[in-house]
């Protein structure tokens, strides 16, 4: 390769992010996690994507339950990101949800928005697995985004071009 990991990581973090808590159930009990590879794929069927670590400890427990839940974070969820970033512990604890209609996935209150998937493809991506669900129901919340961009959060300076024409 013309160029090291570090690199490619400074080219990538460029890019900016939203900023996601995957969530699913295992023996009853919610497990969840921090992430910020999330796509929409298509919309007729709709599809999205996520991509866990191959390190990731709460993914497999996750896709055991053939089903997830995508919870996209507001700017004012900075601390729930950093709580479910952790490897370990319980990370829902004190942290206020309610099952998803169509899984019992939990979705997360005061999340912007959140998109409840059965798991239809899984697939090898390097370090990483690539997860296509299929949407099975979804809802939507107010406010403004938690954004990544240059290895840090960030937020939005104004409202998009769509919502000032909406005003």
């Amino acid at each position: 390769m013309p160029f090291d990991v570090a690199q490619f990581k400074e080219a990538m973090s460029r890019f900016i992010t939203g900023v996601t808590i995957v969530s699913g159930i295992e023996d009853g009990e919610p497990v969840g996690f921090t992430c910020q590879s999330f796509v929409s794929l298509s919309i007729d069927p709709p599809y999205v994507a996520v991509s866990p670590a191959r390190t990731s400890t709460s993914w497999p427990r996750i896709a055991r339950a053939g089903s997830f839940c995508v919870n996209v974070l507001g700017e004012h969820q900075v601390d729930l990101c950093r709580g479910f970033a952790v490897s370990g512990g319980k990370k829902f604890e004190g942290v206020e949800w309610h099952p998803s209609p169509a899984t019992g996935s939990p979705v997360i209150e005061g999340c912007l928005s959140w998109v409840d998937c059965a798991v239809e493809l899984v697939h090898d991506a390097g370090d990483h697995e690539l997860i296509m669900g299929r949407v099975l129901d979804l809802g939507t919340g107010d406010g403004s985004p938690l954004v990544f961009f240059r290895s840090g959060f960030a937020t939005l300076a104004r409202q998009s071009h769509n919502e000032d024409r909406e005003q």
